[in-house]
């Protein structure tokens, strides 16, 4: 990486006043505005077509395990493609990878709209198209964290990540709720298509990111060398690998639980997608609640109060193994959102302070693998476990299984005792995207061992 001391000084983005600039908070810079408008337009379109995806399943005559097996050609890819998307995203400019993920997601939104509205739409079919989707999130993903990332800068981080999940999550309600009221009233294949243009959008947006700022990379040793270093820094940091140990059995469980049995119980208890839409936007307002808690609420010790807020994550598996009725349904989700955002912007802002730039894709990538690493294995054998053991049962054993990997995390005393820091990465007269990020002096023991940490995951990001 290169220093930049040694390079012309650049103008800070964040100077470059506009009449639009000025009216917006210091820390909300041009990038940071982009990248929080493309999520809004994502979100619209991505969690009605999460529930559109289901119901065309189920439209086609499709099982409780045809929609795990859709649901795991999604996840595979994500999988399988991650390590590499975060090692490309820290050799070439994050925003081409991002804007060459939407297109991808675009096409293939679009071939399956295009399937469903005609009516000749087949397993295996929504399995490749699915699929395509997937894999352009794996490249997508680690991206859009290392963007992000450098797209703030100083105290005022946390407040940052907080405005920017509160507008992701609000755009994730009307989503919810738009996308159950057409699938119910339109049909799935409309939303579906709805998602492509979001995505075209987004993509739209993202291609004018800024990046003239960001520094050359330095020569490195090929891939495989870029994913070994990534994965130093990875291991080193015990409170890291440890919270992604544990949220690869709380996502494996939420992505059983919201892409199967969830809508079985709708279904078969509710009265159909309407309600399970409804509930779905009742979490995205609890995690609005949540932002907006944490746009002025600054814990000390971030990842320990950010832990005790994984409990309640369990509620929603819980209430539908009762089953609760749709208000019962609609509390649970509501709460489990509002504790799991406490914790989603705890976790932004700890590896915010903690994190070099110029690995922050590749760390987020071993991040986001570990965390997704037991999706595709939990939504295939959704429909058998619900065979074998019974909903209820599988349930209530998929919130036990949650409640129990939580608890275990907070034996390990980095998460316990990780605090806040103020001036994280600010550096007097660079711009966040040219910030050197070494770990300062006063980080604790496990911060010093090695120079980075990691970014975000699934759940945790709403």
């Amino acid at each position: 990486m290169t220093n930049p001391a040694d390079s012309p000084r650049r103008t800070p983005l964040a100077s470059r006043r506009t009449p639009f600039a000025s009216r917006r908070p210091e820390w909300a810079g041009r990038n940071y505005v982009l990248l929080t408008a493309a999520t809004v337009v994502t979100n619209l379109g991505a969690h009605g077509a999460l529930i559109a995806t289901t119901w065309a399943v189920f439209e086609s005559g499709g099982s409780a395990g045809d929609v795990g097996l859709v649901a795991m050609a999604r996840f595979l890819p994500l999988v399988l493609f991650l390590l590499i998307g975060g090692a490309i995203a820290d050799r070439i400019p994050r925003h081409r990878v991002m804007v060459a993920a939407n297109a991808l997601n675009c096409v293939s939104q679009a071939l399956f709209a295009v399937l469903v509205l005609a009516g000749g739409a087949q397993i295996w079919q929504m399995m490749v198209l699915t699929a395509l989707c997937g894999t352009g999130q794996a490249f997508f993903n680690p991206a859009a964290e290392g963007m992000l990332m450098t797209s703030v800068t100083g105290e005022q981080a946390g407040r940052a990540f907080a405005v920017y999940r509160m507008a992701m999550h609000g755009a994730g309600i009307g989503g919810a709720a738009l996308g159950g009221a057409l699938v119910a009233f339109v049909g799935p294949g409309w939303v579906l298509a709805i998602d492509a243009l979001a995505f075209a959008v987004a993509g739209g947006l993202r291609a004018f990111l800024d990046v003239s700022g960001t520094p050359e990379r330095a020569p490195s040793g090929g891939l495989f060398a870029d994913l070994r270093e990534g994965w130093q820094e990875f291991v080193g940091r015990p409170w890291l690998w440890s919270i992604v140990a544990q949220f690869s059995v709380v996502v494996g469980l939420i992505g059983a639980v919201e892409a199967v049995f969830g809508p079985l119980v709708a279904r078969d208890e509710l009265g159909g997608a309407r309600p399970w839409g409804i509930a779905l936007a009742a979490y995205g307002v609890g995690t609005l609640v949540g932002a907006v808690l944490m746009a002025r609420w600054k814990p000390r010790r971030l990842l320990f109060v950010g832990t005790l807020c994984v409990f309640p994550i369990a509620l929603p598996s819980a209430a539908l193994a009762v089953p609760l009725d749709a208000v019962g349904l609609t509390a649970a989700m509501f709460i489990s959102g509002t504790a799991i955002e406490v914790f989603g912007v705890s976790w932004m802002t700890a590896l915010h302070q903690e994190i070099p730039e110029e690995k922050l894709s590749r760390v987020a990538a071993y991040d986001w693998f570990g965390s997704t690493a037991l999706l595709p294995l939990s939504t295939a054998l959704a429909g058998p476990a619900e065979s074998a053991f019974g909903r209820s049962e599988a349930l209530w054993g998929a919130a036990a299984l949650m409640v129990f990997v939580t608890a275990l995390v907070l034996l390990v005393p980095d998460v316990r005792n990780l605090t806040r820091r103020t001036h994280a990465k600010e550096i007097t007269g660079t711009t966040p995207e040219t910030a050197p990020a070494s770990p300062p002096a006063t980080a604790p023991a496990t911060a010093t061992a090695l120079s980075a940490d990691a970014e975000g995951a699934v759940r945790r990001d709403g």
